[in-house]
């Protein structure tokens, strides 16, 4: 019989080591934390367990101090690490490396998807972020009715723009139905409100949280929805720390629900500061114009092409003057000529007036045939009218002599009716 070597427990113990370690370097264990310790070594001792079986494990301090969660009994993890044999004690056990809650594993698998799918899409493109405006009037919030969320966003609008009024729309952020109420909101601030009453941005927010309480922001649904606003969308969900795909397809990404809030608004002191210094501007715009069109005004006075006109106007009035006073002394002369003429042709009438000429003795002699000048014009018996300076005597002719003084007829002559 042959007899077997003798080894010590080390020996024994280094061997299993080599080949436990050497087969299991690397695993991937779903179990309940049981047994959880913490001393003051910092290190986590516990047991990770399921309803048939268990295995110790353990979570270096340096690692623990990284985890973003709180480690409790009775919490379900997925731990990636290597399985060790503590020679000590003989125990093997698993030494963790890294650790999610779980199902957070799978959700860190459909975020990279759905990640990589919109980042094909061009979700994130900057060409599709819509600008803030500047001092909104109404602000839309889909957040939770209740918890520090919706103060903390209040008391950062009533400090710094009191003016703007809030428009809440309560939803589910986290569980069943979360989701349906998210895109419920944003549709109904889009579609749902006149447009006169419609707010001028979106803000999408929540507190802190896990992978999984976060989840209902991680959709495509909500996802679409905030790109497809026609509203700009400012999306705060969890701590600066957290990013969610509604963080990265909104128009503004802010780190707290009070980050966004004062990105939504700005300061009233600013605001008044910037209104009275674009008021000053504007002034002093206005004045530099006004200067401008002053001086425009005063070269165009002062050139030669304005002033022509005016020039040419002034000459023109002198010769009217000239032409007037031309006028007026030619007329005058010619006025003076024409009554000294119609003075002289009044003076010449008057010496040829037959009147004159009766008043100094003479008479005339007429018949129904006009004035009698030749003594030829009348016969025996012929009547005639004799016009004396005072008064006319009709006669007839009785008889007449020749131009020698000779007698044609008896000497009887005129003879007066």
């Amino acid at each position: 019989m042959i007899m077997e070597e003798i080894q010590s427990v080390s020996e024994l113990t280094l061997e299993i080591k080599r080949c436990l370690e050497g087969e299991f370097p690397a695993v991937r264990v779903k179990g309940e934390v049981s047994n959880y310790r913490l001393p003051s070594s910092g290190h986590v001792y516990m047991t990770l367990k399921d309803d048939k079986s268990q295995i110790p494990a353990v979570i270096w301090k340096n690692l623990r101090m990284r985890l973003p969660f709180e480690l409790r009994d009775g919490l379900e993890l997925v731990v990636s690490g290597r399985i060790e044999l503590y020679p000590p004690s003989g125990r093997y056990q698993l030494i963790c490396t890294s650790l999610t809650t779980a199902g957070e594993g799978e959700l860190q698998q459909a975020f990279a998807r759905l990640l990589q799918k919109l980042t094909t899409a061009g979700y994130f493109n900057a060409e599709h972020k819509k600008p803030l405006p500047s001092a909104p009037e109404r602000i839309g919030l889909i957040t939770s009715l209740t918890g520090a969320v919706i103060r903390d966003m209040s008391d950062v609008f009533r400090r710094r723009f009191p003016a703007a009024a809030l428009q809440l729309y309560p939803v589910k952020v986290q569980g069943d139905g979360a989701v349906e109420n998210i895109v419920e909101a944003l549709h109904f601030f889009n579609a749902g409100l006149p447009t006169d009453k419609r707010p001028e941005v979106l803000i999408v927010a929540r507190g802190g949280g896990s992978l999984e309480d976060l989840q209902a922001f991680n959709e495509e649904a909500v996802a679409m929805a905030i790109f497809n606003s026609s509203i700009p969308v400012i999306s705060a969900v969890g701590h600066e720390t957290d990013v969610t795909i509604a963080d990265m397809v909104a128009d503004v990404r802010a780190g707290t629900p009070s980050i966004a809030a004062e990105l939504a608004v700005p300061e009233t002191t600013e605001l008044l500061g910037w209104i009275d210094n674009w008021h000053e501007r504007q002034k002093k715009a206005l004045k530099t114009r006004i200067e401008g069109a002053e001086k425009e005004i005063a070269s165009l006075l002062g050139s030669y092409a304005f002033n022509r006109p005016r020039m040419l106007c002034d000459r023109m009035e002198e010769q009217l003057v000239y032409l007037k006073r031309y006028m007026s002394q030619s007329a005058g002369g010619k006025l003076r000529h024409a009554e000294q003429m119609l003075l002289s042709a009044g003076r010449h009438l008057d010496v040829l007036d037959y009147r004159k000429i009766l008043d100094r003795g003479f008479a005339l002699v007429k018949n129904d045939k006009g004035y009698i000048t030749r003594g030829k014009g009348l016969g025996e018996g012929d009547p005639a009218t004799i016009v004396f300076a005072d008064t006319e005597i009709d006669v007839s002719v009785t008889h007449r002599s020749d131009g020698n003084g000779r007698e044609n007829a008896p000497a009887q002559g005129l003879r007066r009716y």
